[in-house]
């Protein structure tokens, strides 16, 4: 019993100290950069003291500050556009089990889940290069751009919609229909408010990978549309200036703060 016991501990201190070292290895760097974004040194690996100047150094650097507005307003218009079409899309699949090219459309649908983005960012470029050719436009800028985000983002917001409904209680959506609801009025009363929550974290998610894009962004934009991942591509290509540090602390306490709430969304049971 004793020698039992004794190894049960071991594994538990085993399995533990992997733990430790896995969340270390992801984790570790992200604190080193938040710390050292209030480094008084500019070289980025030298600690010289506290300091807030590149703090306001990168508040007064009117080009990242530019990326960084371009890139929110493509991530708030791409992630709604994408929170209601793949409402749309979760819904179908969920709701709707046998219709002509059903296993094509859900294929549709999940594949910019597992679309390598080069081949997604080739093959937009591609159709926007002949839609100027053909039609002439759009520009290739903050339209090629919010598409491009809305075509990958639908495939996560459909995913979590349709998650949601597949153990929705139906027998709420057909005692409204016995009170006299119709269909419509049936889903904006009574399924739409209890889905919320998944639409509301599907969003969160469309936003997140809007804001951190690059791979595809670099294909559809234009030279006068820089978004937020591109400028500091650009810029630690020539060294890691220290205001990378402080915006890359903004970024993650965003990026962190949406999944949270995301988490918090789609666990919730209205």
């Amino acid at each position: 019993m004793a020698a039992a016991a004794r190894s049960a501990v071991g594994r538990a201190r085993f399995a533990f100290a992997v733990l430790a070292f896995g969340y270390a290895f992801l984790y570790l760097p992200i604190a080193l950069v938040i710390v050292y974004s209030f480094n008084e040194s500019r070289l980025v690996t030298v600690w010289a003291g506290f300091s807030t100047k590149w703090w306001s150094a990168l508040f007064a650097n009117e080009a990242m500050l530019r990326a960084a507005w371009l890139s929110l307003r493509i991530a708030l218009v791409s992630a709604t556009v994408a929170a209601l079409l793949g409402l749309a899309a979760g819904y179908v699949l969920a709701r709707v089990p046998r219709f002509p090219g059903r296993t094509l459309f859900g294929s549709l649908v999940i594949a910019p889940m597992v679309m390598p983005e080069v081949v997604m960012g080739i093959s937009m470029l591609l159709l926007f290069v002949g839609a100027d050719r053909l039609l002439g436009g759009p520009p290739r800028g903050f339209l090629t751009i919010a598409i491009a985000h809305v075509t990958f983002s639908i495939a996560f917001v459909a995913v979590v919609v349709q998650a949601r409904l597949a153990d929705f209680d139906r027998t709420l959506e057909e005692a409204a229909m016995d009170l006299g609801a119709t269909p419509w009025v049936t889903f904006l009363t009574v399924t739409l408010p209890l889905i919320a929550p998944a639409v509301g974290s599907g969003w969160l998610l469309a936003f997140t990978l809007s804001l951190d894009d690059l791979i595809l962004t670099q294909f559809v934009a234009g030279a006068q549309s820089q978004t937020l991942p591109m400028q500091v591509y650009s810029s630690v290509r020539l060294g890691v200036d220290p205001q990378i540090n402080a915006l890359a602390t903004i970024v993650v306490c965003i990026a962190a703060s949406a999944l949270v709430l995301s988490a918090w969304l789609t666990r919730r049971r209205a």
